[in-house]
């Protein structure tokens, strides 16, 4: 069987660092390139770096042609300071990302968006990830895989205090909930990753959303 080549953006990322570890761990991709800002700490024979500004990922265009594409990309309004900065890191970067992917071939994209994510939400993170959805899902795509993580379970190289302090009362009460409770109130970002692994090497077409449950389901049948 030939193995496939992937792109991974948002691979310093919580999910993104464990996936591209997966990635390179798993004995399905020849070559993986990791869109990127600033080098990575990782080296592999099988990884590629390739160091871009996302404002001008066109300049970059001979890294798309890949199988699959896998985006983890994301950020916060403290780290990007305005809404407008986040819609583009957010929404823009990766819609950007999936158009130039699909021109050059790539069959199969997935991406981490977020539960409850809808575009009529009164909430602006919610329906900043509901466009992103939308908008997504009018690139034709043979097959498109959107995962909808709960809170985010791991840890980050940056302080979030009222962040930690949510894993840390989600964490704790995970031991009383049952396994659906406790993935809608959280989800370790390693179950995220392993998710979207596992995903990828499925034959199917079509869109397909998985929530934090899906997730948890599917790390624990391929364990």
């Amino acid at each position: 069987m030939n193995k496939k080549t992937a792109l991974i953006a948002g691979a310093t990322g919580l999910v993104g660092n464990e996936l591209l570890h997966i990635l390179l761990n798993s004995q399905k991709y020849e070559k993986i390139f990791a869109l990127v800002r600033r080098p990575l700490k990782v080296k592999h024979p099988n990884l590629m770096e390739v160091i871009c500004d996302f404002e001008r990922l066109e300049e970059f265009e001979q890294y798309f042609a890949v199988d699959d594409v896998f985006c983890t990309l994301g950020t916060t309004i403290k780290k990007a300071k305005t809404k407008e900065a986040m819609y583009r890191i957010d929404v823009e970067y990766p819609i950007a990302i999936a158009e130039l992917a699909k021109e050059k071939g790539a069959k199969h994209f997935l991406i981490v968006s977020s539960v409850n994510a809808n575009k009529n939400s009164r909430i602006w993170y919610s329906k900043m990830k509901g466009e992103l959805e939308e908008k997504l899902k009018e690139i034709p795509y043979e097959t498109m895989s959107i995962f909808q993580p709960s809170l985010l379970l791991g840890n980050r190289s940056e302080f979030r205090l009222l962040e930690k302090i949510g894993i840390g009362i989600v964490r704790g009460l995970g031991s009383l909930l049952g396994n659906e409770l406790r993935s809608r109130m959280g989800i370790e970002a390693n179950t995220v990753a392993n998710a979207m692994f596992h995903v990828a090497q499925i034959d199917q077409k079509g869109i397909h959303i998985y929530s934090s449950g899906d997730m948890d389901s599917i790390q624990k049948a391929n364990l």
